[in-house]
């Protein structure tokens, strides 16, 4: 499934986070199509991948991921719970 969503991105010339692949949960089906990643689970990763305390991989992401715009194209990334942590 992963691998159909992946080809899915790249029909749609669609830029990816790197090292966020295990956050990937879709594309957006809007026009301007985008991946989608589990906010959430990026800073998991963050955190288990880089030994980041969880307000070190909150504040590494807000400030490096989610502040990063790239174009069109910047994948955007979701809440999936109402509380992050």
């Amino acid at each position: 499934m992963i691998e159909d969503l992946k080809e899915l991105l790249k029909e749609n010339e669609c830029l990816l986070a790197d090292g966020f692949d295990e956050a990937l949960i879709g594309i957006t089906d809007n026009g301007n199509n985008v991946a989608v990643y589990d906010s959430r689970k990026c800073i998991e990763i963050l955190m288990e991948r880089d030994s980041m305390s969880k307000d070190d991989a909150y504040e590494f992401f807000s400030h490096n991921v989610i502040g990063s715009y790239v174009g069109d194209k910047t994948p955007v990334f979701v809440n999936l719970s109402f509380v992050l942590f």
